[in-house]
């Protein structure tokens, strides 16, 4: 998988769903404001590496700890599983 593909496939989507998914889910899934900080860590690196290669292993490995890999909780909304998803396929694709 091709990282620049991945991420020209998703960003934009993740950049519209993740405060959404944080202002709904955020009280009930903390741990999403987590999944939060960290996404925005990710495009405030992929944006500076404009089109290099960013270094992200560390926001890739603090993602899969905060979503015990990309499982997605009982009882939440597509948008919900569709940014784990996004995600889990950005990181696979690194």
């Amino acid at each position: 998988m091709d990282f620049n593909r991945v991420k020209a496939e998703h960003l934009k989507t993740l950049e519209q769903y993740v405060p959404i998914v944080a202002r709904v889910h955020g009280g009930s899934n903390p741990e999403f404001l987590e999944v939060q900080k960290q996404f925005e860590a990710i495009k405030k690196k992929l944006k500076a590496a404009g089109s290099e290669k960013p270094e992200l292993i560390s926001e890739f490995q603090q993602l899969r700890k905060i979503t015990d890999n990309y499982t997605v909780p009982d009882g939440v909304c597509e948008s919900y599983a569709a940014v784990y998803k996004m995600l889990a396929e950005l990181d696979e694709a690194y």
